[in-house]
């Protein structure tokens, strides 16, 4: 029999993170984690992650800068940030997101450690 783990967790009562990021159910090799209304500004600072990254507006606006390239990002858009590319981003609009990473962001401080 395989790995019969199931795990529930509810975002109100989720840990949150450095960045804001509020985390979600986690598995061995993928985890998710929720932006939740982040607020408009300037561009981050560039980063990169020992993590590949999925992720799907719910709602607002933001421009991912990644390698030299810009793509705006809108309610129903979704976008791949490979493991160790140099990007940031700008948020626009009041800003909600689900993302997914793998190997797990959260784990080993993957997330609060720049690359």
């Amino acid at each position: 029999m395989g790995d019969t783990t199931v795990m529930k967790v509810s975002s109100g009562r989720s840990p949150t993170g450095q960045m804001g990021q509020k985390y979600l159910a986690s598995g061995k090799q993928v985890s998710m984690r929720l932006w939740e209304r982040e607020p408009p500004g300037e561009a981050k600072p560039p980063t990169s992650r020992d993590y590949e990254t999925v992720g799907y507006v719910i709602e607002g606006r933001a421009e991912l800068h990644l390698e030299g390239q810009m793509v705006r990002l809108e309610p129903g858009d979704s976008w791949t940030v490979p493991k160790g590319a140099s990007h940031a981003y700008k948020i626009l609009e009041p800003f909600t997101a689900v993302e997914a990473t793998s190997p797990p962001a959260g784990a080993h401080g993957r997330d609060e450690t720049k690359q």
